[in-house]
């Protein structure tokens, strides 16, 4: 019998960095030009320069970090014309992915979407920004998983990570109280199979965020 060939401990180590950073900007753990170093990320996750380095390369990459021509590398301060760039981006996916999940959203999944969005109550409530944003993906997420199209989640999920830190920003100073309206409407029109107010659910749930970031 042939051996399994041994995984690399280095590519095991960058995957493990990568990762790790990654959700940590997307849920917004991190604010817009805040600085990593290798120094600090090595002694943070217990690995070397080499994975740290690509770990960093890789997210540079993806617009997740901006490197600097000294070499410094920070999370991305976005302009207007870019958050506005990122939301157009968002508005044509996630409704494309909405309208491709209703066909197969089952009541489980209705009664999933309503569970998390009760969880967004709870952030609200304890002012937690970061669990916020982390609780939002996860309602986006949980119904465009359903729509069976890989190739447009991880276009969704690069442009929720470049976001991120700007979102984290927005959502430290608000003091919203209420749930997000066009959640519920996009779990009634799951449930009533109604394609046209979904897409009008996900476009204004997405548009309110604009104006949030950009207000």
């Amino acid at each position: 019998m042939l051996s399994q060939p041994r995984p690399d401990p280095v590519t095991s180590a960058h995957d493990r960095v990568y990762r790790g950073l990654r959700t940590r900007i997307m849920h917004g753990e991190m604010l817009p030009g805040q600085a990593l170093t290798l120094r600090g990320i090595g002694k943070e996750f217990g690995v070397s320069m080499t994975p740290a380095r690509e770990a960093l390369r890789r997210l540079v990459a993806e617009g997740a970090l901006s490197m600097s021509a000294s070499g410094r590398v920070a999370t991305p301060e976005l302009s207007s014309d870019r958050i506005e760039e990122l939301a157009a981006l968002r508005m044509l996916i996630e409704v494309e992915l909405a309208s491709r999940a209703l066909p197969r959203a089952h009541m489980a999944l209705i009664e999933r979407l309503q569970t998390i969005n009760a969880g967004l109550g709870d952030m609200i409530a304890r002012q937690n920004p970061v669990g916020y944003i982390r609780t939002n993906l996860e309602f986006h997420r949980t119904l465009y998983l359903r729509a069976q199209a890989p190739a447009m989640l991880a276009m969704t999920e690069t442009v929720w990570l470049q976001l991120g830190p700007t979102m984290r920003q927005l959502y430290g100073r608000l003091r919203r109280k209420e749930l997000p309206q066009y959640h519920r409407m996009m779990i009634s029109a799951l449930r009533a199979g109604d394609e046209p107010g979904l897409r009008l659910a996900v476009r204004s749930d997405v548009t309110q965020g604009l104006k949030m970031l950009l207000g």
